[in-house]
């Protein structure tokens, strides 16, 4: 697949100028799921992918006394070096990171959904992670109850289309549980644990215009029972010698 390196820094620089996952009910997402992830971290070192406005980050400092962040965009990472002055911080694309080194924990919160060739990308990954290392990825669900709603009135042609917020953060695809355990098997991984959180039956809108916080934790929380149909899925995986990359 070729790649255009000027085009996605510029992309990615796009944005950042107006990100909004730390923003409203898309901050509580973020940080949900780092409570979740925060029940089986294991290990010392820790790499994360796509650290953008660094709310995961926050949790993963707590963690990780070794920690090395990646994002494209130089804004975000002057941010990050500044917050977090013992962490290591690369400006650097997904495509073009080359560490000398490797981790007991990588994390992907939400770049599957972005990076022009996912499956290339995991496959690159096992070269970064340890022994008996994991890879925690999170992705939006094309099977969210507020998308299959949608798709009812009318404002989506099917679930895997992209909608205004997909476009305005720059997601390239939409992932429904099957298609994102997929990309990981094909990459070579086995599937340690999957999960989902956010029952979300409103966008985000008018969540955040009437909803209180108590409710919006409550429906996090309530999505953990509803993995298939919940807003946001996750899983946790390790490299599966036995099932190398397929091409």
């Amino acid at each position: 697949m070729s790649f255009d390196i000027d085009g996605e820094r510029d992309h990615l620089d796009r944005i950042a100028a107006d990100s909004w996952y730390a923003k409203g009910a898309n901050a509580a997402m973020v940080l949900h799921c780092a409570e979740i992830w925060r029940r089986s971290w294991r290990g010392n070192s820790c790499l994360e992918l796509g650290s953008a406005e660094g709310l995961m980050t926050t949790t993963l400092a707590e963690v990780f006394s070794d920690l090395t962040i990646v994002d494209g965009s130089e804004a975000f990472c002057a941010d990050l070096r500044r917050r977090f002055p013992t962490a290591t911080v690369v400006c650097s694309l997904f495509e073009e990171f080359c560490p000398d080194r490797r981790y007991d924990v990588i994390v992907m919160g939400h770049v599957l959904e972005h990076v022009v060739d996912p499956r290339g990308l995991l496959s690159v990954a096992r070269d970064w992670l340890a022994d008996r290392a994991l890879i925690y990825a999170a992705v939006p669900n094309a099977n969210s109850i507020h998308r299959q709603a949608a798709v009812l009135m009318g404002l989506l042609q099917e679930e895997h289309v992209l909608n205004d917020t997909d476009r305005h953060q720059g997601h390239r695809r939409v992932y429904d549980p099957e298609t994102f355990r997929t990309e990981f098997r094909a990459a070579g991984y086995h599937i340690e644990m999957f999960g989902g959180f956010w029952l979300k039956p409103l966008s985000n809108s008018q969540i955040e215009a009437h909803w209180s916080a108590e409710m919006l934790d409550a429906f996090m929380r309530l999505g953990e029972r509803f993995p298939d149909i919940a807003a946001e899925i996750y899983l946790t995986a390790s490299i599966d010698a036995a099932f190398p990359p397929q091409a």
